[in-house]
Order: structure tokens, then sequence, then C-alpha cells
């Protein structure tokens, strides 16, 4: 029972490790959108937000 206590608790970890990663990203992205001063580095990280919100399902 000790050794699926181990695994459920190391699969938590992962899934809370990959989940801040992927909200730093997504925060990273969302700054240079606003605070870049060219408007092609502006408009190329719009479209990479974009693609990192899009929803699946929705089309």
């Amino acid at each position: 029972m000790s050794v699926l206590l181990s695994v459920l608790h190391d699969a938590t970890t992962l899934t809370a490790a990959t989940g801040l990663a992927y909200a730093t990203a997504i925060f990273a992205v969302a700054a240079s959108s606003v605070i870049s001063r060219s408007p092609e580095r502006r408009r190329d990280a719009r479209a990479t937000l974009t693609i990192l919100v899009r929803r699946r399902g929705q089309r």
C-alpha cells in the first residue's frame, strides 16, 4: 500500500510542477505581448498566447 501512496504522491508532484511551468509560460508570453515596444513582437506574442490558451473542442 505504501508503494501506491508513493506513486500517487509522485504523480501529484509532477502534475503540480507541470502546471506551474505552463502557468509561468503563459504569464511570460502575456507580459511580452503587453510590454514589447515593437508591434511585430506584440503581434507574435499574441499569436503564441492564442496557441497556448486554445481550448480543445471549440472550432
